[in-house]
Parts: C-alpha cells; sequence; structure tokens
C-alpha cells in the first residue's frame, strides 16, 4: 500500500472490497493493507472505524444481511432461529413495524454495538440439543436470500420458538404460529427430537400438536414419553406465566 497522503492504491482496492458489510482487519490484511495502514486510513477518512479490528467503507450502509453473514464466520453456531427464522419462512402472525431479530448461537456472545445500534435483536446461547446432533443441521440459507446467512429450518425454528415461551415469547401468540405448521417434515421433526433435551420445549411441542390436531403430534407425544418428567410437569417463565403442561 502507498503510505502518507497516497492512497490511490488502495482506491484501487475499493472496486474489491464488498459493500453492505463490514470489513474485519484479517480480510484487509489479505488484500495487502495491514492493520497499522487500515487505521492509517480510518484516520484519513478512507475508512470509518465501527469497533475494534472493524471497519467499513466511508459512505457505505451496513446491511442485514452483510452484518448477519459477518456475525456467522465470528461466532460458533450463529444463525437466525425461532420467531424470525419461521417469518423468514412465511409462517407469521403479527406484523410488526420494526421487527427484533431472534438469533441464537454456541456460546456466550455480546453482540457488537455496530450491529444492535442498527438492528433490534436478541441472542441466546440455549442448548436445545445433546453434542450428537450434527453440527449444523436444521440450518439453510433462504432459497433466494444471502448463503452467507444460516436460517433455521421450520422444524428447528419450532423447538426454538418452544423454548421461548415464558421468556420472551407468550403461549398465545406461540399457539397460533404452531397452528400454521401443519406441513413440517416428520423425518427433520423426529431427529431434532431425538437430540433434544429439554423437556418444557418438548411437552410443549407435544400440548399444542395434540391440541390443535397436527399430523406430527404423535412424534413429538413419543418423545415427550421418552424425555419423562412426569404426568404433570408445570414450569414459571419469567414472565410469570405459568406452564402447566399436562401430558396427554
Amino acid at each position: 500500500m502507498a503510505s502518507g497522503n497516497k492512497p490511490f492504491s488502495f482506491k484501487q482496492l475499493l472496486a474489491e472490497l464488498p459493500r453492505g458489510e463490514p470489513l474485519s482487519t484479517s480480510a484487509l490484511q489479505a488484500r495487502g493493507v495491514t492493520a497499522f495502514r487500515a487505521s492509517d486510513l480510518a484516520r484519513s477518512g478512507w475508512l470509518t472505524h465501527l469497533g475494534r479490528g472493524v471497519y467499513m467503507l466511508p459512505g457505505d450502509t451496513l446491511t442485514r444481511e452483510g452484518c448477519l453473514a459477518y456475525l456467522s464466520q465470528r461466532v460458533s453456531g450463529f444463525h437466525v432461529g425461532g420467531k424470525t427464522a419461521l417469518a423468514w419462512r412465511g409462517v407469521r402472525q403479527n406484523v410488526s413495524f420494526r421487527e427484533v431479530l431472534t438469533l441464537w448461537g454456541d456460546q456466550p456472545k455480546r453482540l457488537p454495538a455496530w450491529f444492535t445500534q442498527r438492528f433490534d435483536s436478541r441472542y441466546q446461547e440455549t442448548q436445545l440439543f445433546d453434542a450428537k446432533l450434527p453440527k449444523g443441521f436444521g440450518l439453510q440459507p433462504l432459497p433466494n436470500g444471502s448463503p452467507g446467512v444460516p436460517v433455521s429450518v421450520p422444524e428447528r425454528a419450532l423447538l426454538e420458538l418452544l423454548s421461548d415461551v415464558g421468556k420472551t415469547q407468550s403461549l398465545q401468540e406461540t399457539r397460533q404460529l404452531v397452528e400454521g405448521l401443519r406441513t413440517l417434515r416428520e423425518k427433520t421433526l423426529d431427529e431434532l427430537l431425538s437430540h433434544s433435551t429439554r423437556i418444557k420445549v418438548v411437552r410443549l411441542a407435544e400440548l399444542l400438536a395434540t391440541d390443535l390436531d397436527l399430523p406430527w403430534a404423535a412424534l413429538a407425544k413419543r418423545h415427550s414419553q421418552r424425555l419423562g418428567g412426569g404426568k404433570r410437569w408445570i414450569a414459571v417463565g419469567k414472565s410469570g406465566e405459568r406452564l402447566d403442561l399436562r401430558r396427554s
């Protein structure tokens, strides 16, 4: 790279750098821009500093997909899940004026301020499955979406949604959403339930599928019996909502 006040070689890189997503120092170094040079370019206005080791092109607009793809490369198991995944796959009830992204990952993580200031989101690392579930099972990009953004398939999103009941999700809205999940792939759901470790999640799947007469009710009941927990299982969520989950 040229130094001082001659950033002409950097200008030639502008055509190669991706738009709409953050630029890490490693990505810049791969193109010949050292961390020291990136800092210098930020001071001179050729880059905008977002956070430690993260930049963007000045005048650029970070897109939701670009940011999610960036985070998915840096947070183990990072994906769009639960209610958001269902909405993106066409299962929704209430249209929110400002979407709150439901994000999941495998490790505790505070999402960077440059992301949360632009996109309302909730991130969690709740472990719903045992370690034997193949890594990335039930995670796929949207058919017409960014290939770098993993999104839960409906079967996995269902279980993530049920996990949020009593925390950020009401039972009433959850019931309305689950009612729209009549055509789940039972083989995929069976695999996920086989590795599920959360009694509340599986009990809710059984309860709602039975009450709504959904085709996969028998499957949910079988896994509920596998996990046990007694004839009656009661949970009180963070919201104070009482879940009385009776086995049918």
